[in-house]
């Protein structure tokens, strides 16, 4: 029940909700919080808020109060590797990474959570890497007080399965890296993809294995990836050798080793002719020639979601079409930009910049 009172007879009185104040390009935040006892010298405080008239209330037994509804709403919604450690400020809460890592997001799930009407979740995009202590999303019951029925039923959806969202680790993996092409490995063209992959495979905490440069021959790309994988490789990327002039053999290479689930081709550009496969257990990625020209490709959408142990399928992949064309900007502002977004996948370019950064 909500009893409504003006300033002089508020004094003494408890604040129902949280009093917010906003300076124009200082601050927005909380002046009073809810449960504050009123005190005289508080009204000058109050009136430059706009404030003439205070509410107080006493909670009935079906509702719940906007603070108490957000925090059961905070723990339903974390799952593994999140998590949140401020009091409710406003009726929000904002969770947090509590590793750092590839950020999941049960979007279907989330859909149905703000279908309720009055509550939400927002969140970044799923398929982001993101730093330990990062905002991942942020909840909160709408009303100042709402149904406990809406607020249980939240709780149920958010609860389903693995949670709605998630933080899961990234492997330091051991690559191995092919490259191949018959004018690189004579010398003729001086390769250009293994710093790249290098830089990338680091950027991650990976270590390399092995770089070798191959010509076009099947049995000696074959006879390499099975090598690399006996001496402990857990990744193979491969990079020449993905277009679809004859004299390209990589693939073909993989296929005479054993490598199974191909899924050759991709829905982005640049990297329409990007691969990924299985072969004896590992994840084996090939990169096509965009990948020394472009900075950021589809390899950059796919690679971390391979380090927090995702198998890609096509249907995948044909995912990525949405929001899958590069612009190809002057001046690159991925992640900050549409790139990769629209399959809600994203790749955090901090994670390349900062190669000394810890994401494990």
């Amino acid at each position: 029940m909500i009893q409504v009172y003006n300033l002089e007879e508020s004094v003494g009185r408890l604040i129902a909700h949280d009093v917010t104040e906003i300076r124009a390009g200082e601050f927005k935040g909380r002046a009073f919080r809810r449960g504050h006892i009123i005190r005289r010298e508080d009204l000058d405080h109050l009136r430059r808020l706009g404030k003439e008239r205070i509410y107080t209330l006493e909670v009935e037994s079906h509702q719940l109060h906007e603070d108490d509804a957000a925090l059961q709403l905070a723990n339903a919604l974390c799952g593994n590797g999140v998590c949140w450690n401020e009091e409710p400020q406003e009726g929000k809460i904002n969770l947090r990474a509590k590793r750092d890592g590839l950020l999941k997001i049960d979007i279907e799930r989330l859909i149905r959570f703000n279908e309720l009407g009055e509550v939400m979740c927002a969140s970044r995009h799923s398929n982001t890497t993101v730093i330990k202590g990062d905002i991942v999303a942020g909840t909160r019951a709408i009303p100042l007080l709402i149904d406990r029925s809406i607020v249980q039923e939240a709780v149920r959806i958010a609860s389903e399965g693995q949670g709605i969202i998630r933080v899961l680790p990234l492997r330091k993996v051991n690559a191995g890296i092919i490259i191949t092409g018959n004018e690189v490995y004579s010398g003729i063209i001086k390769d250009r993809f293994a710093p790249i992959l290098r830089q990338k495979v680091e950027a991650f905490h990976g270590t390399i294995l092995d770089e070798i440069i191959l010509p076009d021959n099947d049995e000696r790309i074959a006879a390499a990836a099975l090598d690399m994988i006996s001496r402990g490789a857990d990744i193979l990327l491969t990079a020449g050798g993905m277009s679809v002039d004859p004299d390209d053999r990589t693939r073909f290479g993989l296929v005479k080793a054993g490598a199974s689930d191909i899924v050759y081709g991709s829905a982005v550009l640049p990297g329409a002719m990007f691969m990924v496969a299985e072969l004896n257990g590992v994840p084996v990625l090939g990169i096509p020639a965009c990948g020394v020209f472009a900075s950021i490709t589809v390899f950059d959408l796919i690679y971390p979601r391979i380090l927090a142990g995702d198998r890609i399928t096509r249907k995948d992949i044909a995912m990525l079409g949405h929001g899958g064309l590069c612009l190809s900007c002057k001046s690159c502002r991925f992640p900050n930009c549409s790139f990769g977004k629209g399959s809600s996948t994203a790749y955090n370019v901090r994670a390349t910049i900062f190669a000394t950064e810890s994401l494990l």
